[in-house]
């Protein structure tokens, strides 16, 4: 179980969060809703110890795998799709990488490419897959499906859930739907005062 316990961060003495409570469940999921510069991103980076809150706990993380997709895709672009798997997980074969890489629909003739060349959609489908064979217990998603094409976005979602059952889960969409299919919970943060 993770827990955010009167957390509160500023930037340049300007409030992002202010005294923000969270519980993510073992094995549960929590959706964080908000406007543009509620501080969503930034509580994601505090969870996985990116950023330090000003003031205020957090709980559950310290000692724990953490994995995260992140709203820009962090790819090693000169590495393959295979190749930025193996970053988190070493000892993962080809057959296993790609068999995950295919379950996110990234095409067989692009898993071989420099992730440099890929689309937009394509490195999305790695970044995804990178953060889901990680071995990791705890798992931050910001806005995880931009750019995924609207008739395989059912696809994603429905493998990514498979693939989060029984980790703690945060995860930060606008999209309504996106956020129901995974269940659990919303945690809406205002805007902070001065925000």
């Amino acid at each position: 179980m993770i827990r955010l316990d009167d957390v509160c961060k500023a930037y340049d003495g300007r409030p992002v969060l202010d005294h923000v409570n969270l519980t993510v469940p073992d094995g549960g999921v929590v959706r964080v809703a908000g406007a543009n510069g509620a501080g969503k991103s930034t509580l994601l980076k505090i969870v996985l110890g990116l950023v330090a809150p000003d003031s205020g706990a957090v709980e559950g993380v310290a000692g724990r795998r953490v994995a995260a997709v992140f709203q820009e895709d962090r790819l090693c672009p000169w590495l393959s799709a295979i190749g930025n798997l193996r970053l988190v997980e070493p000892n993962l074969t080809r057959a296993d990488a790609e068999a995950e890489l295919a379950r996110f629909g990234l095409p067989a003739e692009a898993m071989a490419r420099p992730v440099r060349e890929l689309s937009g959609g394509q490195r999305r489908r790695v970044a995804i897959t990178r953060a889901v064979v990680a071995d990791a217990d705890v798992v931050c998603l910001d806005e995880p499906f931009t750019g995924i094409d609207a008739e395989s976005l059912a696809d994603v979602i429905e493998s990514l859930r498979d693939r989060l059952r029984g980790r703690d889960v945060l995860l930060v969409t606008h999209d309504d739907a996106q956020a129901a299919a995974f269940g659990g919970t919303t945690l809406t943060l205002p805007m902070a005062n001065g925000g």
